[in-house]
């Protein structure tokens, strides 16, 4: 298995340099990738040192990471946040996955970056939520085979939820993993606008968008409550 791992960014200074190490250390030979969005700050000059390749793309996840999934070389990708950190076992936990043939991609638990009791609980409900669902976040490293993500059209190029979208496409395909490993991601939507509010916002837009609302108006509706 040749891993490529893709890495959207977007003025992301503060956090780049240790997702980037963490990737090395949980996937040393694999394919890093980071594509920015147009970064204002010192991201790009900090990725440079520490990927593989850097690459441009409008701003947009989606987008991003299409971009970045087209100039990998691996047969398995997998699109981690710009301020997630990986776990030491992060690449051989996704080849452990993929020696069964009927999965064809998956995601890992997750905890937030913050110790205090309710930050634990929150990251042990997305994680059991996907688990119950068999659909994960981006905040969970998605990984899945080049084959699948291809055939698939890749993301859907869409303001948000993209990864909810592109996961439920992916059941379609065969069975998603989910990997006990965490994934350690940042809190800091929670801390600055509040865990309950942020909670409720989310759940909200996710709703929204599996009733069929528009991507756009939801996106809308999220600058608009921040």
């Amino acid at each position: 298995m040749k891993l490529s791992i893709v890495v959207p960014m977007l003025n992301e200074s503060k956090a780049i340099s240790a997702t980037l190490r963490a990737l090395r250390i949980g996937a040393p030979s694999a394919e890093i990738i980071v594509v920015d969005g147009g970064s204002a700050d010192d991201s790009r000059d900090i990725a440079r040192e520490l990927c593989d390749q850097l690459l441009t793309a409008p701003a947009g996840r989606a987008r991003q990471m299409n971009r970045g999934a087209a100039a990998a070389s691996g047969d398995v990708l997998a699109f981690v946040h710009a301020d997630t950190l990986v776990p030491p076992t992060f690449s051989a936990d996704i080849d452990s996955a993929l020696r069964d043939p009927a999965i064809v991609g998956g995601r890992f638990d997750v905890e937030l970056d913050e110790p205090g009791l309710v930050y634990r609980a929150l990251g042990r409900l997305i994680s059991l939520r996907s688990r119950l669902s068999g659909v994960g976040t981006g905040d969970q490293a998605i990984f899945v085979r080049d084959k699948a993500f291809r055939d698939l059209g890749g993301f859907k190029e869409i303001e948000l939820c993209e990864d909810l979208d592109f996961m439920r496409r992916l059941k379609g395909r065969g069975r998603a993993a989910c990997l006990r490993s965490r994934v350690i991601t940042s809190a800091r939507r929670w801390r600055e606008q509040g865990v309950l509010r942020t909670v409720l916002l989310m759940w909200f837009i996710k709703i929204m968008f599996l009733l069929g609302w528009s991507p756009r108006w939801l996106t809308r509706r999220y600058s608009d409550a921040r």
